[in-house]
């Protein structure tokens, strides 16, 4: 596996997020929280452009971020090498520091800051949230996510094949947090222990502020513990999306989301 990740070709990285992608679209058919009246392609092709334009930003920042990942290894870079912990472990510990800088933290913040949240909201937008919604961010969050992953890497002392494995796990659990699923409940309450489930997600996609100021993690459940985020509530299936002052079918095209960031 370490061989594996440490080379993967782009097309698999594409092919994972693709494949991701098909098995929850067809597990919402089947299993589906909100019946949305709503036409499922069209909105899928406004939140695909905006997954295109991120995957194309991880691509151009990849060669940084690994290089990075190479540098850390050459000088033995970072806090997970002040320890002497077998490679599995220390992947595994690299992947949570990753995702608690390069995704929890940066999320938390553009939920604080002014500016920050002027380039989020429009993933907070979204009132039909499904798995398309996963990577709806506008260009300029993905850079800045990309930024804050480099700095993960530096911190931990993240490996190459490390760095490819948690950026998949990324792209894979938001797509099933995003997802109009309807699982079992104590199913996904099993599955909160560990990672962010859909129902955990729902929560912070709830057009009610101090619900959606809560549940930043990505992967990691146990950010949102450790940091005093954490919120749950007893029905997901009343939950609203979206925000109050973006409700019209116009706030929501593409041209509309890419200038949106520029608006008050």
């Amino acid at each position: 596996m370490i061989e594996y990740f440490t080379t993967i070709p782009s097309t698999h990285r594409t092919l994972i997020l693709a494949v991701g992608l098909v098995i929850c679209w067809a597990l919402e058919g089947a299993i589906p929280l909100f019946k949305f009246q709503y036409n499922k392609f069209k909105h899928a092709g406004t939140n695909l452009f905006f997954t295109l334009t991120t995957v194309l930003i991880n691509l151009l920042f990849a060669t940084i971020l690994l290089l990075s990942a190479e540098w850390t290894v050459q000088n033995q870079w970072g806090i997970l090498y002040l320890t002497t912990l077998p490679i599995w472990l220390h992947g595994i510990f690299a992947i949570m520091i990753m995702d608690m800088i390069g995704a929890y933290w940066v999320h938390r913040l553009m939920h604080i800051i002014p500016i920050g949240w002027k380039l989020h909201r429009i993933h907070h937008i979204d009132t039909k949230v499904d798995v398309t919604t996963a990577l709806r961010a506008h260009p300029a969050e993905s850079i800045l996510r990309a930024i804050f992953l480099l700095f993960g890497i530096l911190v931990a002392g993240a490996e190459i094949w490390m760095v490819m494995v948690y950026q998949s796990l990324s792209a894979l659990n938001a797509q099933f947090e995003h997802s109009n699923l309807k699982l079992p409940k104590w199913f996904d309450k099993f599955l909160e222990i560990f990672i962010v489930s859909p129902d955990m997600h729902k929560v912070h996609h709830s057009r009610k502020q101090f619900e959606a100021d809560s549940n930043f993690a990505n992967i990691f459940s146990v950010w949102d513990r450790v940091f005093g985020s954490y919120k749950s509530v007893k029905k997901t299936d009343t939950i609203e999306y979206g925000l109050d002052e973006y409700q019209n079918e116009k706030d929501d095209t593409i041209k509309s989301l890419l200038s949106n960031p520029f608006r008050k």
